[in-house]
């Protein structure tokens, strides 16, 4: 089996592909993350998962490598990670009520035959109303800083939410399980084979 390697450093990325009981490997992809001119949020996404992909192939030219980027769309603005406090109060008092969508792009780049594989994963967050006391202790206990939107599902950010839409809840923390093992399989890795 060809060994994987996941273009990330993200401990949640990390910890989502664990999940699948396959060995792995982590390293930081370099690439600029800037979005390019009229350039939408699938688009980026795509681009950026693709790029971190093959950013480490000369290292790592035997390996299946895993690229993954996210972005936050409120309101038809691209929404990135907020790093302080401020930010993040203002993006949640921003998608209080609203439904956001996040777009994950995923690429997984085969280093021997130089093929790519790579698709978008949407996934609709509806926020339920949040007083000004809600989002300031949520963000206070949860210090969401590097997380796009401005929390974390897999903890405490599910009492913001009335619901959630889409295919897989894995795309919502950054990185769609069911679409990785689809093409995983297509490379002829199979955690259950």
């Amino acid at each position: 089996m060809q060994r994987l390697l996941l273009a990330s450093t993200s401990p949640y990325r990390k910890m989502l592909l664990e999940k699948l009981q396959l060995p792995f490997d982590c390293a930081a992809p370099q690439v600029d993350e800037t979005p390019l001119p009229g350039e939408n949020a699938e688009a980026l996404v795509l681009r950026l998962a693709a790029a971190k992909a093959r950013a480490l192939a000369l290292a790592y030219p035997e390996h299946l490598i895993i690229g993954s980027d996210q972005v936050c769309v409120i309101d038809g603005a691209i929404t990135g990670k907020p790093h302080t406090e401020e930010n993040a109060r203002a993006q949640l008092r921003k998608a209080a009520g609203q439904a956001v969508t996040f777009y994950t792009g995923l690429a997984l780049y085969n280093g021997r035959s130089k093929q790519l594989q790579a698709l978008c994963e949407p996934f609709h967050v509806h926020f339920r109303a949040l007083s000004e006391a809600e989002i300031a202790a949520y963000v206070r206990l949860e210090q969401p800083l590097n997380c796009a939107g401005s929390f974390k599902s897999e903890g405490l950010g599910i009492a913001l939410f009335d619901r959630l839409e889409g295919r897989d809840p894995n795309a919502l923390i950054g990185l769609p399980l069911i679409a990785l093992l689809d093409m995983l399989r297509a490379e002829g890795v199979n955690p259950l084979v």
